[in-house]
């Protein structure tokens, strides 16, 4: 099993500077953007992709550091119906197949991806609640279209010797354990499965212990990345919190392509994202860590376990620090190290 840090929160610093922070911390190596919502900073993909010797060296930067390339991350929306996010988004997954194949690497990390509720719509619609028929027309039309995206990808991916992992978020199709066992029964997937993010599963109300069991090894790669449940709003608002905040184009917005971008948090939130260790323990995570263990040993493949930073309470260096150190707490008691 090998640590490691998911690159968003570093896209600030050059590569080297990254690099030189992961390897302080005594992780194992990085798991680098390659597209999708955030751009490719840390990563020339298209030089790669031309290169076998530029791809040569950007390994050696790593390696020269005592670290590995642990994953490529492109998480986006590719079904968007918006034709300036989802057709690009569906290109970057498919470039960074061939990307992730050319650096040696086998896992890409992405999103299921969500369409409009029907042939007309003009935004994603996320069915949760079903109660209504109309609700489990648009699922059914909206699944068709999920399984005519994936099968391709996932033959690509088969082709080059990568595993795709999707990442269970809200605001996809797949989000838990039984929309997954669904799209890989449906799509007949070989190369598909899940990036395992305990944050998602903890504010619905999941177990990521027992989501990592249920899914076995289906369970290709996971996320470190922890949140606290705020009870006195939870208790009036519930976990489906509604009330972000629009940015005006002045204030620091996040691009999600095209014209949408990230929304401003609610300033009383039901749940927040915390540094990995503050929301639950090292026993907790030592849990987690034997979970994904019992997979590594079912499949013979390394499972890589990437700190996802985003506690906006606490610096990225003290944020990254505290979760490598709850992470290694984890691993002795759970006698992986």
């Amino acid at each position: 099993m090998k640590f490691g840090v998911y690159n968003a929160i570093l896209h600030d610093l050059s590569l080297e500077d990254a690099l030189d922070q992961v390897a302080a911390l005594g992780l194992d190596g990085m798991e680098v953007s390659s597209g999708g919502f955030l751009p490719p900073v840390h990563l020339p993909v298209d030089e790669i992709l031309r290169s076998d010797s530029a791809a040569q060296r950007y390994r050696r930067r790593f390696e020269d550091r005592g670290l590995e390339i642990l994953g490529l991350n492109c998480n986006g929306n590719p079904l968007n119906p918006d034709p300036s996010i989802g057709p690009e988004d569906a290109e970057d997954i498919k470039r960074s197949i061939r990307a992730a194949a050319a650096l040696g690497q086998t896992r890409v990390v992405t999103m299921s991806g969500l369409p409009a509720s029907d042939p007309g719509g003009k935004y994603p619609a996320w069915n949760v609640n079903t109660w209504g028929s109309h609700a489990l027309d648009s699922l059914e039309w909206q699944w068709d279209r999920l399984a005519e995206f994936w099968e391709p990808v996932d033959a690509l991916a088969r082709e080059h010797g990568v595993k795709v992992a999707l990442e269970l978020h809200p605001q996809n199709l797949v989000f838990n354990p039984p929309t997954a066992e669904r799209l890989v029964q449906r799509s007949g997937a070989t190369n598909i499965g899940v990036e395992l993010d305990a944050s998602h599963l903890f504010w619905q109300l999941m177990d990521p212990v027992a989501c990592v069991r249920r899914l076995g090894p289906l369970t290709f790669h996971a996320a470190a990345k922890d949140i606290r449940i705020n009870r006195e709003n939870c208790e009036t608002a519930g976990v489906l919190d509604e009330r972000f905040r629009r940015l005006a184009p002045d204030e620091q917005r996040t691009s999600l392509g095209g014209d949408e971008y990230v929304n401003e948090w609610p300033r009383e939130s039901s749940w927040d994202f915390v540094t990995v260790g503050v929301g639950h323990d090292a026993g907790y995570w030592a849990e987690f860590l034997r979970a994904l263990s019992e997979v590594e040993r079912s499949t013979g493949e390394t499972m890589c376990v990437n700190i996802e930073h985003e506690d906006v309470s606490m610096s990225a260096q003290d944020g990254l620090r505290m979760a490598a150190d709850t992470l290694r707490e984890a691993a002795e008691l759970a006698g992986l190290r």
